[in-house]
């Protein structure tokens, strides 16, 4: 964490600092509906999570992106310890 950064704990973060994930573009061959997902998933706590996906889908993102080896966000992350609430959410979205 930068040093001007302070962690904040337990505070409400806005709809407009959600968005901002969306803004975050892939410097490789990621497409950038994965990119996005990966990049909310490392920096949001799971109820922020839940709302970003909710913004992610009303602009069209794909949430069932792949990357070159054919994985997409789900298959990617869950053999992490945390990942299981991130999956029910992405799994909800998809319907």
């Amino acid at each position: 964490m930068r040093k001007d950064k302070k962690q904040v704990i337990g505070e409400e973060i806005s709809d407009d600092s959600i968005k901002l994930f969306l803004a975050v573009e892939p410097a490789d061959a990621t497409p950038p509906s994965l990119h996005k997902l990966i990049k909310a998933y490392r920096g949001l706590r799971i109820d922020d999570f839940e709302r970003f996906v909710g913004f992610f889908v009303a602009e069209g993102y794909d949430l069932s992106a792949t990357d070159a080896q054919g994985n997409d966000f789900v298959a990617l992350i869950q053999d992490q310890r945390n990942a299981e609430p991130y999956i029910e959410v992405i799994k909800a979205a998809r319907g």
